[in-house]
């Protein structure tokens, strides 16, 4: 039984993580739509038409039309590629898994920045670099590991007697995937979605390295790029960073439920 002064103390505890999180974001905002281009905050008179200045100087529509073939792109590939992986690891059992599982999960474990320079040298030859398809196939190999481990956590804590009772009603390896699987999984599933599209979209260093034609960069290098031609307007700085968080911000509104659904539930289990 939790006393008051423990549901006192943990509240206390969340309320000032809560503030300390929410602030930055708050004041962020707050300077987006000051009059005042030195980032003072300055709320006498809200100039909310500094989102379109900074979306029509900055040339966002270009940068938006990139990031969404981009992060639609690899959620798309990403999605696929770790629902079979995870079913034919956590369900089916392919040869070889006690070695092949592992050596898969390497990648989880080696940073980007060290592979980055082969990895762009490799796309270079293969004429990959600025092009959609190359930053998507990158993105989609180093985000693979990662997909194979949370699926296969995911099917392998659906209940061994739904699948057995599918067995014996005759249906094969595809039905039970699709109609007792991903139905179950649903909601890690979409936690994947989420935090694939999240790290596609908020992605920097990547696309910086393997991107330089303006015409097929997201929106992230159109921000940096927006910020050397006008460094001294911080309210416009803010107002396109503002800009840019706004997909992830609601689509995690929309399928905040099933988020939580899938971080807490048997996608997390081994």
């Amino acid at each position: 039984m939790i006393s008051t002064q423990e549901k006192v103390f943990n509240y206390a505890i969340l309320t000032a993580v809560a503030v300390g999180v929410l602030f930055p974001v708050a004041w962020i905002i707050g300077v987006a739509v000051s009059p005042n281009p030195t980032g003072t905050l300055d709320l006498s008179s809200p100039h909310w038409g500094n989102f379109a200045t900074a979306w029509a100087q900055a040339d966002f529509t270009q940068y938006l039309k990139s990031s969404l073939i981009i992060s639609g792109g690899v959620v798309a590939v990403s999605t696929v590629l770790a629902v079979m992986s995870g079913y034919a690891f956590g369900v089916l059992g392919v040869a070889g898994e006690k070695w092949l599982f592992p050596l898969l999960l390497v990648g989880l474990m080696v940073p980007m920045e060290t592979i980055i320079v082969p990895l762009y040298y490799d796309f270079l030859a293969y004429g990959l670099t600025d092009t959609y398809k190359g930053i998507i196939l990158a993105h989609t190999g180093l985000g693979v590991s990662f997909g194979a481990f949370w699926m296969r956590a995911a099917f392998r804590a659906v209940p061994p007697a739904l699948t057995e009772s599918a067995e014996i009603d005759g249906a094969n390896s595809w039905t039970q995937l699709w109609r007792i699987h991903l139905p179950i999984a649903k909601p890690a599933v979409i936690t994947f979605v989420l935090l694939s599209f999240m790290w596609t979209w908020n992605d920097y260093f990547l696309s910086l390295i393997m991107v330089s034609d303006p015409g097929h960069q997201p929106m992230t290098l159109g921000l940096g790029a927006f910020s050397n031609r006008y460094a001294v307007q911080d309210n416009l700085l803010s107002a396109g960073a503002v800009l840019i968080s706004v997909p992830i911000v609601v689509l995690y509104m929309f399928f905040q439920r099933q988020f939580i659904r899938g971080m807490l539930s048997g996608a997390v289990r081994e």
